[in-house]
């Protein structure tokens, strides 16, 4: 299996160097250049070739989000995972119909960098765990009651059942869903089959379905 080969861009030449650090020692991931900007990022991918670039928001010249539009352009197969300072929902969402695949906080740790990158190489979504809480206490998912398909008794969901279904919904797996929320896989296992009893559903794609016909995701 080939290494995920990574351009760092960043203005920060202690940030990149602490990334660099971290990275070092990491099986199938390799540094293949550092910038300080978007310009530079550009002038360095012809003959640079990499898979995914860690790229910042703020920087001189030309900032994460033009460069992300020149790189959607000109390098349609290098995958972007921004790392950023601040995570406002509105630059989360605007980044993602640009083409970005992640987005962490510069306050991640090793552990969940490394399982973004891999997430994010291989073409999957990816937003950090301290920004999926965020959103999901500013949402504050409602306990619902829906119609049964069976004509039977009405489906109550919990708080906690609607936020793990909208996870699902999103893609996410078990132990991830469990990372995110901060409780056991176990918890989510029990979730998950509470959801599909209560539902009358035997899978995971006729679970997701349920949700959006009955308006619980949208």
């Amino acid at each position: 299996m080939n290494n995920i080969k990574i351009i760092l861009a960043d203005d920060h030449q202690i940030l990149r160097d602490g990334i660099k650090y971290l990275l070092q020692d990491e099986p199938g991931i390799e540094i293949v250049g550092q910038v300080s900007n978007g310009e530079e990022l550009l002038q360095m991918l012809p003959h640079t070739p990499a898979d995914l670039v860690l790229l910042d928001l703020n920087m001189p010249a030309m900032d994460g989000f033009q460069t992300l539009e020149h790189l959607h352009g000109l390098f349609p197969s290098v995958r972007v995972l921004v790392l950023s300072m601040v995570a406002p929902e509105k630059h989360i969402v605007r980044l993602m119909e640009m083409g970005a695949l992640g987005y962490v906080l510069k306050t991640v740790g090793k552990d969940e960098l490394v399982h973004a990158i891999r997430k994010v190489a291989n073409g999957q979504v990816y937003i950090g765990t301290d920004i999926t809480m965020s959103l999901l206490k500013r949402t504050q998912p409602k306990a619902v009651r829906v119609e049964s398909d069976a004509g039977g008794m009405p489906v109550d969901l919990s708080k906690r059942e609607v936020e793990v279904l909208e996870l699902i919904s999103e893609g996410y797996s078990n132990h991830e869903i469990a990372e995110k929320l901060c409780v056991s896989k176990r918890t989510i296992d029990s979730h998950r089959q509470n959801l599909m009893e209560k539902t009358r559903v035997k899978n995971t794609a006729a679970l997701i379905k349920f949700a959006l016909v009955k308006g619980i995701i949208s």
